[in-house]
C-alpha cells in the first residue's frame, strides 16, 4: 500500500528522513520500498490494522512520540434515523452521521489536496472525496448517501439470498448480478448498497449534494471475504473489511469526517446515530517470564510493560489488555512477537535449541522425477500457501496464523488447486495443467499425521499445436499421460462447474494421490527437458485482457513451410504473449499446405486497442509475404 512520506511524518513529533522511516518499518516487519515522497509498504494479511496512516503511526509509536488526530469535539445531537439492522451477528456496530452544509468547497486544504495530486486520483465530489481520504487516514471505510434520497424512508441492513441474479447498479456505473447470500442496504425493497463492498448509483452523492448521511460500520471479515472477487469489483472497502477493521472506531471516524468537513465549509446541522455492541476486552496473562522463555531474552517486567504500552497495549497488574484494533493478538506467542519486533530480531542473541529427531518416511527420493515427468507433459508446478480457512473435524489449528481467515493446516490440496484454476481461467487461459507436491496434515486422537501428496488439476485444450488445439482434456487423456510413468492405478474426479466463478465451460479434472503410492508402480523415466533448477526470471501476470488474432496461410510449395514457421514463431514484439500453429492441412494432390497461426496479444500496462494490434499484425503479414509461394487467402 502506498503512502506519502510527509503524511506519515505529520504524525511524528520530530524530524525524520524517509530512510529512517523505511528502516524502522522493516524492523517492525513491514517490508517497503520508497521513491522520492512515496513509500510503498507490504503488510502481512493479519495486519489489517496497519492499512492506514493511523495504523502505521500506532506501530511507529514504539520509536517516536506520535501526534494526536484532530476530531470534531462539539456536541452532536442524536439522529432519529429510520433504520433497522437485521444482521447484528455479522454487523454488531454501525453509526450514521447526518450533516447539512451551506455549500461544497472544491478548494481543499493541503493535506486533502496532496492525497489526490500525489497519487494521481480523480476527485468525485466533496463528501465522497472526504470518505476516500478518511479510509486512507484511519483505515475505516465509510459510505456517503445523498440525504435527499434516503429522506424518512426505512433503511434496512439485511441478508438477501438469490438463486437467480438480482441486478444492482454500482456507483461506478457497473451493473452486476447479485447471486447467493449478500449483505445489502435496502429502501422499499430496492438495493442501494452492497454492504461492505460498494454503494449504489441512485443513492450516491453528487457535486451538488449539501445534505449527506455518512454510514460507518464494522462487518466481520468472513461476511465480506470473496465478494469483490465474485463480482469483479475493485473495492478498497472490501479489502479492509476482509482483513479486519477496528470494531470500536465508528463514532470517532465520523467525528473525524465532520472535522474535515468543518475545515472546508460551514456546518449548518449535524446529527449522530449509533448501534454499538461493545465486546469484552481481550486480556492475556501478563507473564514476562514466559515471553523471555519464548524469545531467549532477559527483559524485566517494567521493560516488558513499557514496550507493550508503546504499541497501544494496556498493562494491568496481572494481565495485558489488547487494543480493539489488534484482532491478531490472542496468545503469549503473539505478545512475544510484539516484543521481538520492537527490540529487533537481529538484536536478540541466538541460542541453540534441541529438537528430538523424528523418523520420516523417505517418500520424496524421486519427487524431482515426478516433477520432471509432469513438466515434460506440459504441466506447470505451483507452490501454494499451506494454510486453509476450511475447518474439518480433523483439521489442525495454527495458534498465531499470518492470516486469521486461514488458520488451519491444509488437509487436502483441492481448495488451493481450484483457486489456481479459477485465477487462470479469469485471465482467459484456455489450457490449464497445474500440479503441486506438498505435505498435508490432520489429527486423530491427539496424534498429528502428515503425508506427501501430488495434487493435479487440468482443464481446457490439450495443447497449443495443430494436433491438440481442437481436442479437449478428458479423463482418458490424463490416464494415458500417467501410463508413461507408473503402473499405479490413477483415478481422477471431475469438479462441478458450479464451484467455479468463471466463464469457461471446459470440464475440470482433479487428482490427489500420495506420492508413495504413485512411486510404487513407477517406471524408469529420463526427462527430456533441462534441469528443474534452470529457472526463468519471474514475470508478473498481466491483469489486462488478452486478444487473439488468427492468420491462415496457403503455402503452394511445402518446402517453404519451415521458413514461414521460423519467421512467424520468432517474430519479436513486447505485445505478443504467444504464437502457435493451430491448424494444418496437406493437400497430397497439389502438395500445397494450409496452415493457421494464432497470435495472442496482451500488455502489462493497459488494455490494447485495435490500432496497436493492427500495426503489429501488418508487420507480421509483410514479413511472411516476402517468402516465395506464400499467400493469405482473402487478404485485400
Amino acid at each position: 500500500m502506498k503512502f506519502l512520506f510527509n503524511h506519515i511524518n505529520n504524525f511524528i513529533d520530530q524530524d525524520i528522513t524517509i530512510e529512517d522511516l523505511s528502516e524502522k518499518l522493516i524492523q517492525l516487519g513491514h517490508e517497503n520500498t520508497f521513491d522520492q515522497n512515496v513509500i510503498d509498504i507490504e503488510f502481512t494479511p493479519n495486519r489489517g490494522d496497519c492499512l492506514s496512516l493511523l495504523g502505521i503511526a500506532r506501530d511507529l509509536g514504539a520509536f517516536y512520540k506520535i501526534k494526536q488526530i484532530e476530531f470534531y469535539n462539539s456536541e452532536i445531537r442524536e439522529y432519529d434515523i429510520n433504520f433497522k439492522n437485521t444482521i447484528k451477528e455479522t454487523c454488531p456496530n454501525i453509526s450514521f452521521l447526518k450533516i447539512d452544509i451551506d455549500a461544497t468547497n472544491s478548494n481543499y486544504l493541503p493535506y486533502l489536496e496532496d492525497y489526490f495530486d500525489n497519487f494521481g486520483l480523480n476527485k468525485n465530489n466533496f463528501f465522497t472525496d472526504i470518505s476516500n481520504y478518511l479510509s486512507y487516514e484511519l483505515g475505516l471505510p465509510t459510505h456517503c448517501y445523498d440525504a435527499t434520497y434516503i429522506n424518512d424512508n426505512l433503511l434496512i441492513l439485511e441478508d438477501i439470498e438469490a438463486d437467480k441474479g438480482i441486478e444492482f447498479e454500482t456507483l461506478l456505473d457497473k451493473k452486476i448480478e447479485l447471486t447467493g447470500k449478500n449483505h445489502v442496504f435496502t429502501i422499499n425493497n430496492k438495493i442501494i448498497n452492497l454492504a461492505g463492498v460498494i454503494g449504489g448509483k441512485k443513492s450516491s452523492c453528487s457535486k451538488d449534494t449539501t445534505s449527506v448521511i455518512v454510514e460507518c460500520a464494522y462487518f466481520k471479515p468472513e461476511s465480506i471475504i470473496g465478494k469483490s472477487i465474485k463480482y469483479d469489483i475493485q473495492s478498497d472497502a472490501a479489502y479492509k473489511f476482509e482483513r479486519g477493521v477496528d470494531p470500536e472506531l465508528q463514532e470517532k471516524a465520523l467525528r473525524r469526517f465532520a472535522k474535515i468537513v468543518q475545515d472546508h465549509t460551514n456546518i449548518k446541522s449535524i446529527e449522530l446515530y449509533s448501534e454499538i455492541d461493545l465486546k469484552k476486552d481481550i486480556k492475556i496473562n501478563l507473564d514476562e517470564k514466559n515471553v523471555n522463555s519464548i524469545l531467549g531474552t532477559k527483559i524485566s517486567k517494567k521493560e516488558y510493560t513499557k514496550l507493550l504500552e508503546t504499541l497501544g497495549f494496556v498493562c494491568l497488574d496481572n494481565s495485558v489488555e489488547v487494543p480493539s484494533y489488534r484482532s491478531d493478538i490472542k496468545s503469549q506467542n503473539d505478545l512475544a512477537e510484539e516484543i521481538a519486533r520492537v527490540l529487533g530480531f537481529d538484536n536478540i542473541a541466538p541460542q541453540e535449541i534441541n529438537i528430538k529427531s523424528q523418523t520420516k518416511e523417505k517418500v520424496d527420493l524421486n519427487e524431482s522425477t515426478i516433477k520432471s515427468f509432469l513438466i515434460d507433459k506440459g504441466f506447470n508446478e505451483v507452490i501454494n500457501f499451506p494454510f486453509s480457512g476450511e475447518e474439518l473435524s480433523n483439521s489442525i489449528k495454527v495458534d498465531n496464523p499470518l492470516d486469521s481467515n486461514k488458520s488451519f493446516l491444509r488437509t487436502s490440496l483441492r481448495e488451493s488447486l481450484i483457486q489456481n484454476l479459477t485465477y487462470n481461467e479469469r485471465r482467459q487461459k484456455d489450457i490449464i495443467k497445474i500440479f503441486e507436491i506438498s505435505d498435508v496434515y490432520d489429527s486423530h486422537e491427539g496424534q498429528i499425521n502428515y503425508k506427501k501428496v501430488l495434487g493435479l488439476v487440468a482443464s481446457g485444450r490439450k495443447g497449443h499445436n495443430y494436433k491438440n488445439f481442437n481436442n479437449i482434456i478428458d479423463e482418458n487423456y490424463l490416464k494415458s499421460v500417467f501410463k508413461d510413468f507408473t503402473d499405479t492405478k490413477i483415478e481422477f474426479s471431475q469438479v462441478d462447474r458450479s464451484e467455479i466463478q468463471s466463464k469457461s465451460k471446459y470440464p475440470i479434472f482433479l487428482l490427489e494421490i500420495e506420492v508413495s503410492n504413485l512411486l510404487k508402480g513407477a517406471k524408469d523415466y529420463v526427462s527430456v527437458n533441462k534441469t528443474l533448477y534452470d529457472f526463468k526470471k519471474y514475470k508478473p501476470i498481466s491483469e489486462f485482457p488478452s486478444t487473439n488474432r488468427d492468420l491462415s496461410f496457403l503455402i503452394k510449395d511445402k518446402s517453404n513451410l519451415q521458413e514461414l514457421d521460423n519467421t512467424i514463431l520468432n517474430f519479436d514484439n513486447e505485445l505478443i504473449k504467444e504464437i502457435f500453429m493451430f491448424d494444418y492441412y496437406l493437400n497430397n494432390e497439389t502438395n500445397a499446405i494450409k496452415a493457421g497461426y494464432r497470435i495472442i496479444f496482451q500488455s502489462d500496462k493497459k488494455t490494447l486497442v485495435d490500432a496497436e494490434i493492427d500495426s503489429v499484425m501488418n508487420n507480421i503479414i509483410s514479413s511472411c509475404l516476402e517468402i516465395d509461394s506464400i499467400e493469405i487467402p482473402g487478404l485485400k
